[in-house]
């Protein structure tokens, strides 16, 4: 936003015993090659663990801050751990529940779940982990609500994600809310992120960028697709303006982008559809016409099946 005044955000990545390296450099990844629209960039993150040297499984890590790094961050995020039933000491439970009581956004990333719930934080809210440790997070901590079938959960201050990527999208998620859908959108295609993925797991954002492979022979011809995405354009049409058939244009579409033509097509819609959602007023009837879809209902029912939510509720959600 032209004239807007960003504050720098504060990151808090919490390396515990056996931490799981993956999850650790995720939210590390995503959050420090996020940029703002003036070039600065939009978070300063913070390692801490409790202890000098940290296991980290097939490396030991030591992390420039200890858990006084916890105090002052805007957001604490707590990645999975190799054993998500160890004990989880005095000082680190104490460490969360002040940022708690502070106000700090507090995210898990996985079995991070497990930590988080030990602190009592997740009591009386829904909850998700990864999908394999559902039952024994549901038995560990009763007064969890537990539900695997999503990617993540948003409860305000204290957000839960599922395994491995999911990472991802939480913190697509927290960019998108802490500096809109623009710069969400830059750290999603920074991140090689998706704009719809498989796998039967609901998702409630979706991300800004689809794959556009840099320096493929694709780049163009995506290009002259994202610039005419209102025109009702056929398997066909975007052959003939390839110069090549459709046979070979569905080839090279798989082996470059990993999906179709015209699935492409829908994703890079519903993408520029989030956009307008967001960023104007206009009906979701005309937002449906603007992005190519040939009437209200179809624009609908494909953007509900890609979000998982109606453009009305996205629009509350995100506008």
């Amino acid at each position: 936003m032209e004239g807007y005044i960003y504050a720098m955000h504060t990151v808090a990545v919490l390396a515990l015993d056996q931490v799981i390296p993956f999850d650790l450099s995720t939210p590390i990844e995503v959050f420090t090659r996020t940029r703002l629209p003036d070039g600065r960039p939009g978070y300063q993150v913070r390692v801490c663990a409790e202890r000098q040297e940290t296991d980290a499984g097939s490396f030991s890590l030591r992390a420039p801050w200890g858990l006084d790094g916890l105090k002052g961050a805007d957001t604490v995020v707590v990645p999975g751990t190799a054993n998500p039933l160890a004990p989880l000491s005095p000082a680190v439970r104490d460490a969360l529940r002040a940022a708690a009581e502070d106000g700090t956004r507090i995210a898990s990333i996985c079995s991070g779940t497990f930590p988080l719930a030990a602190t009592g934080l997740l009591d009386g809210l829904r909850a998700t982990t990864h999908w394999i440790a559902a039952d024994l997070l549901a038995a560990t901590h009763p007064d969890v609500e537990v539900d695997p079938a999503v990617l993540y959960v948003d409860n305000g201050q204290i957000l839960t994600s599922a395994g491995a990527a999911a990472g991802m999208d939480l913190c697509l998620h927290m960019i998108r809310k802490d500096y809109g859908s623009a710069v969400a959108a830059d750290a999603a295609r920074l991140s090689v992120m998706p704009l719809e993925r498989e796998g039967g797991q609901a998702q409630f954002i979706v991300h800004d960028h689809v794959p556009t492979p840099q320096g493929s022979t694709l780049e163009p011809l995506l290009g002259w697709l994202q610039d005419n995405l209102a025109d009702d354009l056929t398997l066909a049409d975007i052959a003939a303006h390839a110069g090549i058939s459709t046979r070979t244009l569905i080839r090279r579409f798989r082996e470059q982008t990993g999906t179709t033509p015209l699935q492409w097509l829908h994703r890079a819609r519903i993408r520029q559809a989030q956009h307008l959602l967001e960023s104007t007023r206009h009906t979701v009837e005309r937002i449906g016409a603007q992005v190519g879809f040939g009437s209200p209902t179809a624009f609908r029912d494909r953007f509900k099946k890609t979000t998982g939510v109606s453009p009305h509720s996205y629009r509350r959600a995100f506008s």
